[in-house]
Order: C-alpha cells, then sequence, then structure tokens
C-alpha cells in the first residue's frame, strides 16, 4: 500500500472528522456500545478543535492522494497523551495504525517527553495488542459514567469556578498526587470557563479542568471528587472517567443514579508514579 504520513493541517478537519467518527462507530457498533461520536459532525467539530490547538501535534495518513487515518500528540512539558487514532474502517489492517503510532512515538522520543499514555476501549483487544507490543502498560482500569447532574453538595467543601491565581496551588496538587503537572491543559480550561476548584477549610484541595470525557481531576482525597460530580452541572461529552479500583467512589456513583457506560484502560510508556491522592483521568490520560 501505498502510504504517506504527513503533519496534519486545518484544511484535514473534515475528512479526518469523517473517518473518525466511522472508525468509532464501527468498532463500537460491532461489541454492541455506544459510539463515542453521536454523529459526523461532533467528531468534525472535535477535529477543527485539535488542528486549530497550538498544543497538538497532529499526523495524517494518506494513500493515492486520499486521507485514511490520523492521530495526535497532546504535549506539555513532561507528559504528552495520545489520540484520538482512527483508521477508515474500510482499509484495516494494513497496519496503518501501527505506522501511526510508530510516528507518534518517535515524536516523543523527539521531544524529549519523560512518558506518554492514552486511554483505550476496554473491549477492542486489537488496540490492546498493539499498545503492548509497542511498550505501552495498563495502569488503570477505568469505568466511563454518565447520568443526569447530581445536585449534591457538601457544606464543608466549596466548589467554585477557578481562576489563574489558582494555577499554581493546582498545579503543586497535581505535582504532589501524580509527580507532574498539566498546566497547559489546566490553563485551557480556565481560560474557557471549564475549570472548578474545591476548597475545604479555606485551602484549595482539588480541582477539575472540567467533569467528562476531555476533562481531568485531581483531589487529596475522595470527598474532594465527591463534592467536584456532586456540583457539575452536567458530565460532558460521553461522561467522565473513574479509576474501577476505587470502589468507594465507584460505588458512590452507582448509588446515586450514575451508570457505567463501558469499560476503558488507562495505559502508559515512560515515566510513571503511582496516584497518591483521588483522581478523574481525561480520554487522554
Amino acid at each position: 500500500m501505498n502510504l504517506m504520513l504527513r503533519k496534519g493541517e486545518k484544511e484535514d478537519a473534515i475528512a479526518c472528522g469523517e473517518i473518525c467518527y466511522k472508525a468509532f462507530k464501527a468498532i463500537a457498533d460491532r461489541h454492541n456500545f455506544p459510539p463515542d461520536f453521536p454523529n459526523p459532525e461532533s467528531a468534525i467539530g472535535l477535529m477543527n478543535y485539535i488542528f486549530s490547538s497550538g498544543g497538538v501535534y497532529s499526523l495524517v495518513a494518506e494513500s493515492e492522494g486520499q486521507i485514511v487515518g490520523s492521530n495526535f500528540l497532546w504535549e506539555d512539558i513532561l507528559i504528552a497523551g495520545v489520540g484520538p487514532i482512527t483508521v477508515d474502517p474500510g482499509i484495516q489492517n494494513k497496519s496503518i495504525g501501527r505506522k501511526l503510532m510508530e510516528r507518534i512515538l518517535q515524536r516523543v522520543e523527539q521531544q524529549n517527553l519523560a512518558g506518554v499514555r492514552l486511554v483505550q476501549a476496554a473491549y477492542h483487544n486489537r488496540s490492546m495488542s498493539l499498545y503492548s507490543k509497542l511498550g505501552f502498560d495498563v495502569r488503570e482500569p477505568l469505568s466511563q459514567m454518565q447520568g443526569d447532574s447530581l445536585g449534591i453538595h457538601f457544606p464543608e467543601y466549596n466548589v467554585r469556578p477557578a481562576n489563574e491565581t489558582d494555577l499554581d496551588t493546582c498545579n503543586q496538587l497535581c505535582l504532589k498526587v501524580h509527580g507532574h503537572s498539566r498546566g497547559h491543559e489546566l490553563l485551557g480550561a480556565v481560560k474557557a470557563r471549564t475549570a472548578s476548584v474545591v476548597e475545604y477549610k479555606g485551602r484549595i484541595t482539588g480541582y477539575a479542568t472540567q467533569v467528562g470525557f476531555f476533562g481531568h481531576a485531581v483531589a487529596e482525597s475522595n470527598s474532594e471528587l465527591k463534592a467536584m460530580i456532586g456540583a457539575a452541572v452536567n458530565f460532558s461529552g460521553p461522561g467522565f472517567l473513574l479509576p474501577s479500583r476505587n470502589g468507594e467512589m465507584l460505588r458512590w456513583c452507582l448509588n446515586n443514579g450514575l451508570r457505567i457506560v463501558q469499560p476503558m484502560t488507562l495505559m502508559s510508556k515512560g515515566f510513571y508514579k503511582d496516584p497518591a491522592g483521588a483522581f478523574l483521568p481525561s480520554i487522554l490520560y
């Protein structure tokens, strides 16, 4: 197959979005799970956002002048996240996905990043096999949660919108829990007005860029996670990701009417520190 890999451009958003929608829908339908994107427009909207974002390295695969797949690396100072990686369902099984991943991992090395991470659908055994062969390790089983907003408030835990004066404290909290910060994402969320912090006894003890698919949260304990989830107006996108091994949080979510949509898996290659606190990963990591 005559395959060419090149850097993505804004003009690729529609073609990449349509492939992204078809690829995720095909694998989800095959396993009787709901697709991550409800329609092609939502996937195209994501691609428009990605191609216009300064912190994302985009990679497009072409064959005979036609786009057949894409992959993305969300870069920060120390850690990067991969995805979404998609290949046109009509020409899969030709190692296009492997080539897209190998080139992205070359980018990780060129940027001297300490580690790279991704989240994959646990039912997709082929992607799990590919990522494992490429050196990724399973770190955390996840449950994708969705449901109506809870409207639960805890008097001792004050949840409020985050502002730029909170950035240093939040980054230090992330550094304490994960061994690295996610300052680029957090700053973007503050500017977009989706980020929140939770205060306990006048001190910031947790934050969330948003409670949803593309948001992450870090906290000192489960109490802060409950406060942020309980205060969320909605759970953006297909839902938020909860570490399944956190039995207390999983039971709390289920007992409050939330449901598990699908199982997912957090994987990493390179630097990884076992979390020293409570957290919600994003679909990136």
